[in-house]
């Protein structure tokens, strides 16, 4: 039942269909219309927003803490992942400008608690190791560095150990996708939201997008961009979902905590809103099975965790109301680089940022693009 006008200017055939539109998607569909201007491009999303992880992250401008990149170096190539982490937020900052996203260089910090003294000597025993081998990478000489110094002015309890690494900054992530939004709607590309893909059928040369609304949309590429959805319509997709659950407090005037937080292994992480508030997420690794789910909820167990580091380290003594919760959707997998492959004759899959969406997606979308225009 779509008009004349929808159809020609909407859901009509399309060079190339995006299902997705956050970050990897909307970047995917920005650099794909500048590399082919005169493509019919069009953006689906099932949700009145991204339903994943681009507008429910906490604005981490990361490539990773010393302990994650002890753990991920026994994974493979690290030079390679922490060099794709860097130059997708390079890519982010370039093509939005800092302004728009709000970013702020103050560094990241990795804090120790005195029961992982053990962890935090190997981490320490690890920055001249990390800050040569990541050197050429990041272009800066002292990335990371030992400021345990630093604890005192940030007013923890029980932090023994305090690492920083300078490279690392924050981002407002709404309005990294409020831009990104307008930016692909300004290249003349269409981004409809509830318009979920049920299924995707291959037809003489193209691809059919059935959506739950009852229209379709018939391309010539499509780009699956779904992250931890992507097994719902391509199964054999290596993507596990892992939910990351947040919570933010009421303003706290006294607060000053520049620069971003991590904790357990990058598990557990916070930072201070510009409105004085603490954003405080993570918990998933304390029930992975548990956690390994795109439904979009709030645990007990996840929750108290993350209102007991509240209380007792982060503002101790202090126990401010928290005035927001939620969760967002992640895409894990046995390999620490993204997919970006052909799913399909004619869709390419540009999934699985394994928690790094932030510093993956543009990247990602970018890399995406190339493939799809070539």
């Amino acid at each position: 039942m779509l008009s004349y006008w929808e159809q020609q200017s909407l859901f009509g055939q399309a060079d190339v269909t995006i299902i997705g539109a956050g970050l990897v998607g909307l970047t995917a569909a920005i650099y794909l219309k500048e590399r082919r201007p005169a493509w019919r491009i069009v953006v689906l999303e099932r949700g009145a927003l991204p339903s994943g992880a681009s507008t429910k992250n906490a604005g981490f401008a990361c490539f990773g803490s010393v302990s994650e990149l002890i753990e991920q170096e026994k994974r493979g190539d690290l030079q390679t992942v922490v060099a794709a982490r860097y130059e997708g937020l390079q890519r982010l900052r370039g093509l939005l400008g800092d302004a728009a996203l709000a970013y702020q260089p103050e560094g990241g910090y990795e804090i120790f608690r005195a029961a992982e003294a053990g962890l935090a000597a190997e981490c320490r025993a690890k920055i001249d190791y990390y800050n040569d081998l990541l050197a050429p990478i990041i272009e800066q000489p002292r990335i990371f560095q030992d400021a345990t110094v630093e604890a005192r002015q940030f007013g923890f309890r029980g932090v023994d150990t305090i690492l920083k690494n300078n490279a690392e900054g924050s981002l407002d992530a709404g309005r990294m996708m409020r831009t990104l939004l307008a930016r692909t709607w300004a290249a003349d590309v269409p981004v409809l939201s509830s318009c979920g893909v049920t299924n995707l059928e291959s037809v003489a040369g193209a691809t059919l997008l059935h959506l739950d609304n009852g229209a379709f949309i018939k391309a010539d590429q499509v780009l699956l961009a779904t992250n931890a959805f992507a097994p719902e319509l391509r199964p054999e997709l290596a993507v596990t979902p892992g939910r990351g659950q947040v919570l933010v407090t009421e303003p706290l005037p006294e607060l000053r905590l520049p620069g971003t937080f991590h904790y357990d292994l990058g598990y557990t992480y916070f930072r201070q809103l510009p409105d004085q508030r603490i954003l405080l997420g993570g918990g998933r690794n304390l029930d992975f099975q548990a956690e390994a789910t795109t439904t979009p909820g709030l645990t007990d167990r996840v929750q108290q965790h993350l209102e007991n580091l509240l209380h007792e380290v982060i503002v101790p003594g202090q126990r401010p109301r928290i005035d927001y919760r939620w969760s967002g959707v992640m895409g894990f997998g046995p390999a620490l680089e993204p997919v970006l492959d052909w799913a399909a004759p004619g869709v390419l899959a540009a999934v699985r940022c394994n928690g790094m969406g932030v510093a993956l997606g543009a990247g990602l979308g970018w890399r995406a693009a190339q493939r799809l225009a070539g």
